[in-house]
């Protein structure tokens, strides 16, 4: 595997970074995970801007421009002759001290790497995932805020410990308050007669860019779609309950802290849009050839 390192396409092995990089010290950086479908990088432009509006949050000057960067996301792809996968884009703050200080950190560092991932089991596509309520709340939006993709993962760890020591793959987190915020990685959503619901950023929900296409495709299919703040009873008593993302694409949720949604399958409209969805991916894209 070609990796791409600060301008040069390098092979795995030779792939480093300084252990004083702020990155692995502080977790102080921010990434984009996206897919490639069909020789195409799936929403490559809101990616790359999100990207740069988490940089530009956390006060970190990223070296290329979003033209460059997207330029380099392919050239990527191709180096590793990838057609459909997962790509990681991720910049670091850089080498600095042992100390906090961003402003002591050297050029921050670009990486991208294009491979594989499969987030869930094939079957669990067809059967639905079994969920959890987990004890660690969403960091505060005021905090640490949804919005950022930061390397600070640790609070999404820490609730995917919980899920994966419970037996199951996959969680829901509540804010401060005590409602629905996300999954440990994906965003959630809640079919309830013709309307799609989804919780909105401010109670912790990460602006997936999957979570945008979904919406607009659920909107194309005649649903009343809308940000809601959402509570456990919603999830217990929904039709249907899906979760959405990069890597896990729409996944159904068929059991949630032992309680069966709908008819303990992936409901109709779950099907309706993960159908729609794998149609949108082999139509557009950013082409890689």
């Amino acid at each position: 595997m070609k990796i791409y390192l600060n301008g040069a396409m390098v092979e795995e092995q030779e792939a480093r970074i300084s252990v004083f990089d702020h990155g692995l010290l502080y977790g102080d950086g921010v990434f984009e995970g996206i897919r490639a479908y069909h020789g195409r990088v799936f929403r490559l432009e809101e990616h790359i801007a999100r990207l740069y509006q988490s940089a530009k949050a956390i006060d970190l000057r990223i070296p290329v421009s979003p033209e460059d960067m997207t330029g380099t996301v392919v050239a990527t792809c191709r180096a590793n002759a990838l057609r459909d996968g997962y790509i990681r884009l991720v910049v670091t703050r850089g080498v600095g001290t042992l100390g906090l200080n961003p402003y002591l950190c050297t050029e921050p560092q670009v990486i991208v790497i294009a491979g594989a991932i499969q987030l869930y089991p094939k079957d669990l596509y067809e059967k639905g995932l079994a969920l959890v309520t987990v004890g660690t709340l969403r960091n505060h939006a005021e905090a640490v805020n949804p919005r950022i993709k930061s390397l600070n993962y640790l609070n999404n760890v820490l609730a995917k410990i919980e899920a994966i020591n419970a037996g199951v793959m996959e969680c829901i987190l509540l804010n401060a308050q005590g409602y629905v915020a996300e999954a440990s990685g994906d965003n959630v959503f809640v079919v309830r007669g013709d309307a799609l619901l989804t919780p909105p950023a401010w109670c912790g929900a990460l602006a997936g860019i999957t979570r945008e296409v979904v919406m607009e495709l659920g909107a194309g299919q005649g649903l009343r779609v809308r940000e809601e703040v959402l509570s456990r009873y919603d999830l217990y008593t929904a039709d249907e309950v899906f979760l959405t993302g990069t890597a896990a694409e729409i996944i159904g949720a068929v059991q949630i802290d032992r309680r069966t949604i709908g008819d303990g399958t992936p409901g109709p409209v779950t099907r309706r849009l993960s159908a729609a969805f794998s149609d949108l991916t082999r139509q557009s894209g950013t082409p890689i050839a």
